[in-house]
């Protein structure tokens, strides 16, 4: 990574705290319609330096973004959403799944390798800023293996995770490692030209049918809990659904956070609601 896309993307990183903030603000008080100045006062700001810092970070305006969030625009997303799943699942693709502008292939652990914990696996981590805050990137030699966002600044936590998920690995701290693939994972941050992403699995085989199901959700389009489970031939299984995407290892890649309720709701995530609404407004803005 150049000094000078390391030095942006700290830029972003540091303007999605306050973004963050007038996000959970916006959400809270949207039914008084805030005005411009009373926003930027509540992350301690004046109006032309927020809207120059949110401008920055997304794009458009503070009240245009907010508009992508309604429970009206997210069911009419979902509607529109369909034709261009549909679309995507009759590709026939399989391994490739499709992420805004570039390619994601996917490896999965063998049943065997399941069972060892990732034993004989070195894992090279390290974390860095991102348009969404500071984030955990997690390497192998067989690609990505993890993606995770910090809370309240606790690294600790997502390392602890880490160890969990990969119980015989070893832990290699190594920044400069992971600092090669974080602008190939945020790339419309800058526009660069597009090398594919190789990811690394560790799952069930029914998680791993989920992920790789996300993975046809295109930026810009949003998808049910009910709607994966009916791809995948078991409209049933809603809820399983529902916990192999609350369990997925690699945030952003795997676009768990384009899955919302059939009611418009953008429900739950394990990142934190404000980065959910963050990363659906962020990519919507640029679908427009």
């Amino acid at each position: 990574m150049m000094a000078s896309d390391t030095i942006a993307y700290q830029d972003l990183s540091t303007d999605y705290q306050r973004v963050e903030q007038a996000m959970v603000y916006l959400h809270a008080h949207y039914p008084e319609q805030p005005s411009l100045a009373e926003v930027a006062a509540s992350v301690g700001l004046s109006e032309y330096h927020f809207q120059r810092l949110f401008t920055h970070w997304v794009g458009i305006s503070p009240k245009r973004f907010l508009q992508f969030l309604t429970k009206e625009h997210a069911r009419e997303l979902l509607d529109h959403s369909a034709s261009v799943l549909e679309a995507a699942y009759q590709s026939g693709l399989s391994g490739p799944g499709r992420l805004h502008d570039l390619f994601v292939n996917c490896d999965a652990v063998t049943p065997g390798e399941y069972k060892m914990h990732g034993s004989g696996l070195e894992i090279s981590y390290g974390f860095h800023p991102s348009p969404f805050g500071e984030c955990m990137v997690a390497l192998t030699e067989r690609g990505i293996c993890g993606l995770a966002f910090v809370q309240k600044g606790d690294r600790q936590e997502i390392i602890q995770d880490l160890r969990r998920r990969w119980l015989n690995a070893e832990l290699i701290e190594d920044r400069a490692r992971t600092a090669q693939v974080v602008e190939r994972i945020f790339p419309l941050a800058f526009g660069h030209q597009i090398a594919p992403l190789h990811l690394y699995l560790n799952g069930t085989n029914f998680q791993i049918k989920v992920w790789e199901a996300l993975l046809r959700v295109p930026s810009g389009a949003l998808t049910t809990y009910q709607e994966i489970a009916r791809r995948l031939g078991m409209p049933g299984a809603a809820r399983a659904v529902g916990q192999a995407v609350s369990a997925n290892p690699i945030a952003f890649i795997i676009p768990c956070h384009r899955v919302i309720t059939k009611m418009g709701v953008l429900g739950g995530y394990r990142w934190g609601a404000s980065r959910k609404m963050a990363m659906v407004g962020w990519e919507l803005a640029r679908a427009e």
